[in-house]
């Protein structure tokens, strides 16, 4: 099971309508994912500030913390979505705003959901639509997104399970499916210096990328080299900061279709998640072909 779903717009004109096209397409796609959901939004930004999301720990007082800390750094003040919280950090800053957050007593608990100059990573345990209404998906806007609803398989419902899955900057993956070698796979990234946060197997699909990456590879060329090196039935949703790209396994065994127009490409486990998208009439609607990789990219 599980849901995804993912955006990629060509216009400028619809980026204000990014959160409530996503939105809509992950509250459908509730009946494949119902135990979390989580999305990832790639809106405008510059080189020089990192966007830390951070999910703060429940019931605590890290919040007046991460405030202080944003006035100790001389930061821009922080911007709260329910229990995530997005900080902008200038980049020659970032190793230790990072080694601050993982050190603080008064920060104990708060964890680093991901970190970009564009990405802003969502994600929570509930019903995809109760998910997206908790975090006011609708009202956020940006260049491309990915979205996933989750029905729990290698690990069990927590936030930290739930995707997407960030592993580096910029860089975040959903996946539907399951991996029959990721513990290997797992032992062999960390000996290459990578560390995981969950033993899910889609974590490890994503620090295998970032790791190929990291080498020199494309991200095509990292997906491409992911059908001999992961093993299991799969579809992958990788999102970067110039765009998006889609991996299903050879076999295809997981459900995957996908929608192009003039202004937008769109990706969805079932074609309801595409069906109220504008001019879905009118689009090319094309299932992707096994072990192939698809990217769409700005300039």
């Amino acid at each position: 099971m599980c849901g995804i779903a993912g955006l990629f717009l060509k216009r400028s004109s619809l980026e204000p309508q990014l959160g409530s096209m996503l939105s809509r397409m992950l509250t459908v796609l509730s009946d494949r994912g119902p135990d979390s959901a989580g999305f990832a939004i790639y809106g405008r930004g510059t080189d020089d500030l990192v966007k830390l999301t951070l999910r703060l720990p429940a019931g605590s007082e890290a919040s007046d913390a991460i405030i202080a800390t944003a006035e100790q750094f001389e930061l821009k003040p922080p911007a709260f979505h329910a229990n995530h919280v997005v900080v902008s950090v200038p980049a020659a800053r970032l190793e230790a705003v990072q080694s601050l957050i993982r050190r603080s007593p008064a920060l104990s608990g708060v964890e680093i959901v991901g970190s970009g100059t564009r990405m802003e990573i969502y994600k929570d345990v509930g019903l995809p639509g109760d998910v997206a209404r908790r975090f006011d998906l609708a009202q956020m806007s940006g260049t491309h997104a990915v979205g996933h609803t989750r029905m729990a398989t290698e690990s069990a419902v927590t936030t930290k399970g739930a995707h997407p899955f960030s592993t580096g900057v910029d860089q975040c993956l959903v996946h539907n499916g399951s991996l029959s070698n990721h513990n290997g796979v797992r032992r062999s990234l960390q000996r290459e210096g990578l560390s995981f946060e969950t033993d899910n197997d889609s974590e490890v699909a994503a620090g295998y990328l970032t790791w190929r990456m990291r080498e020199g590879a494309s991200l095509k060329e990292a997906l491409t080299q992911s059908l001999k090196d992961l093993d299991g039935f799969y579809t992958f949703v990788v999102g970067t900061e110039s765009g998006f790209a889609v991996l299903r396994d050879p076999v295809a065994c997981k459900p995957a279709l996908m929608a192009e127009t003039d202004d937008y490409v769109a990706f969805g486990s079932e074609y309801r998640a595409l069906a109220e998208l504008p001019g879905i009439a009118s689009a090319r609607v094309f299932e992707p072909e096994p072990a192939t990789v698809y990217a769409w990219e700005r300039n």
